[in-house]
């Protein structure tokens, strides 16, 4: 039978659209100004999150005559609602003075949609900077200090290996380009270690030079792999670390070989997110090399396996370069007093890091283990990239002998307050980086411009859809009119998709995507509708004219759908920022379109006409 849908097919797509619209109305309650307040130090004596401070704030808001909306407590966090941008900064000075030795007092925006919709999961699309104002970031990684950590790795690696094939070398040296260079006695001792060094890494190319050397290179390929793992790391490590601030929607994402780009769309205090960007802290665990005397140490009579290190007090410890156990292991930290009082650093390590410091523990009890604190730290100076360069900061914060056999958890004592302790915990907290970084670009866009981005993108987007409506209704008259619900549906399809999509933001390129797709959408009734006109010009009966009209619409429709879609996946791949947002917006809107405009108004044409004898129709 022609023009007639099952009655499964009409309930699925009503479910379809009553979805829609209800992951389109956060989108319509839109977001109110707010700020949260979390723990400043996650430790065992923190200051609790309680209804005691909750009732404290309320009579400090009632005091200043500050109007909220709505305050609660949730499990890690106080979140303060207003109805207004100005009482939310006002609340935000007042609580940020009173607190801020305490806890952590944050600006930020909620969604402002009522509770229900909440617990579905439905949520309003989340805006970019360029709409609702934000923090902007482009940070550099330092690739070139990770790629001489590998060099003095393998500097070790060598001379072990040619100690232990006996094959004697005068010297050992870093060159150019993160190489390694030997020098032998002779050509026949080079020789010699040609094989075994070369059973290290594939990826380690070695030429001989002269008459006695060995020069070892790292191929292009191994160190863009090393970079690139850097990068990634580095990536997700800032990612935790910006969670740690209750951001719970930033966009990071790669831009170029060594660099990132963070967006936090809706947050204002660029110290805060500075401080917690950039630490580059770490801790090593080393072996005190107890067999260098004073005398030793005094004049500088080091051997090659161990270095002499700085601590709290200035003393100088000789300390074993090979690297126990990295802050790298540590999966969460916090601070305590021991029995006497004193400040201390209770650390708790992942699988790995437990048991390498299991085993090492139990073959070297007796002996005398340090805590080296790592930092790296802005010179002022600038290399010939123009890159800044850093000062590697280093301290002993802890020396113990090792008494019994260490598990995943233990502590660190011997730090002078309880203030340094804290900060101690908190760098370890939000995860050691794999290579320095540093802020190159910061910028702090209003909302105010996002205001009106957003005021002029709604302007053009609602122009579009009533002229297009107009004409629709005006030349197709009643199919106009079906061609416009499906305009609107569409419209309403796109932003409940976004919605529902994770890390999807709408920016100014992404409304410019909507308007393209809604146009896409209404060329396609055009062609709808002109073959229809066209069936019933040649005499054909309506509903044979319908059903042939869809019909023969059908291919050029899905043709020029798929080659937009083709074009956009191409702009995604190869695009960055923007124009990855235009582009996914684009094929959402294409889908959305090519449903509302052939199934969603045939559903409504089979409807209004099917089964029914008809002379004329109104287009």
């Amino acid at each position: 039978m022609l023009n007639h849908y099952s009655l499964w097919k009409y309930l699925a797509i009503t479910l379809v659209f009553a979805t829609g619209i209800i992951y389109t109305l956060p989108s319509l309650y839109g977001n109110k100004p707010a700020i949260y307040i979390t723990q400043y130090i996650a430790e065992k004596n923190h200051q609790a999150l309680n209804n005691i401070l909750l009732s404290q704030i309320k009579k400090i808001l009632e005091n200043e005559g500050i109007t909220n909306k709505s305050i609660s407590l949730h499990t890690n966090k106080i979140l303060i609602q207003f109805f207004y941008e100005k009482d939310q900064l006002k609340a935000y000075q007042k609580l940020s003075t009173i607190f801020t030795n305490k806890y952590q007092v944050f600006l930020c925006t909620t969604p402002a949609a009522p509770h229900w919709l909440s617990v579905i999961k439905a949520k309003p699309i989340k805006l970019g900077l360029d709409l609702c104002g934000g923090i902007y970031f482009v940070i550099h990684v330092n690739t070139e200090i990770i790629l001489n950590k590998l060099q003095e790795q393998y500097i070790d690696t060598l001379k072990a290996t040619l100690f232990e094939k006996k094959i004697p070398y005068i010297k050992m040296y870093k060159i150019k380009n993160h190489g390694i260079e030997i020098n032998f006695k002779n050509s026949n001792f080079r020789n010699k270690a040609i094989v075994p060094l070369s059973e290290i890494n594939h990826d380690l190319v070695i030429r001989r030079v002269e008459e006695n050397k060995l020069e070892l290179i790292f191929s292009e390929r191994k160190k863009y792999e090393i970079c690139e793992h850097a990068v990634q790391q580095n990536s997700t490590i800032l990612y935790h670390r910006i969670r740690q601030l209750g951001i719970t929607e930033p966009l990071i994402q790669r831009h170029g070989i060594d660099h990132i780009i963070i967006e936090l769309p809706g947050t204002q205090d660029i110290k805060k997110v500075k401080k917690i960007l950039s630490t580059t802290a770490s801790l090593e665990f080393r072996l005190v090399n107890s067999t260098i005397s004073d005398f030793e140490i005094n004049n500088n009579l080091i051997p090659e396996d161990s270095e002499i290190k700085l601590t709290n007090n200035g003393y100088l410890v000789p300390l074993y370069k090979k690297i126990i156990l990295s802050g790298n292991f540590i999966v969460h930290s916090n601070t305590s007093l021991d029995e006497y009082n004193r400040p201390q650093v209770n650390i708790t390590l992942d699988k790995i890091g437990s048991a390498i410091i299991s085993n090492f523990t139990k073959n070297n009890i007796g002996k005398t283990i340090a805590t080296l604190f790592v930092e790296y730290k802005d010179s002022g100076e600038i290399d010939s990239k123009g890159h800044p360069l850093l000062i590697k900061y280093e301290k002993i914060v802890n020396i113990a002998t090792i008494q019994s056999q260490l598990s995943n958890s233990f502590r660190i004592v011997g730090i002078n307050n309880l203030s340094e302790a804290r900060h101690l915990s908190l760098l370890l907290r939000m995860g050691t980086l794999t290579t320095p970084i540093h802020i190159e670009e910061e910028r702090i866009l209003g909302p105010m411009l996002g205001k009106q981005n957003i005021t002029q993108g709604l302007t053009a987007c609602t122009l579009g859809v009533l002229t297009s409506i107009c004409f629709m209704i005006l030349w197709y008259h009643y199919f106009g009119l079906i061609a416009s619900i499906a305009l609107i549906a569409n419209l309403m399809l796109m932003i409940s998709t976004m919605s529902i999509i994770p890390d999807m933001v709408l920016t100014m390129p992404s409304i410019a995507g909507i308007i393209l797709t809604l146009s896409v959408a209404v060329d396609a009734n055009v062609l709808i509708n002109e073959r229809i006109k066209e069936e019933l010009k040649q005499g054909k009966p309506v509903q044979y004219a319908i059903h042939t009209g869809y019909r023969k619409a059908f291919t050029s429709i899905v043709d020029a759908n798929i080659t937009t879609i083709i074009t956009s996946v191409i702009l995604y791949l190869i695009g960055i920022g923007p124009i990855k947002g235009f582009a996914i917006t684009t094929i959402i809107g294409v889908g959305t379109s090519m449903f509302t405009s052939i199934i969603g108004t045939r559903a409504i044409v089979n409807l209004v006409y099917g089964k029914k004898h008809i002379n004329k129709l109104s287009i």
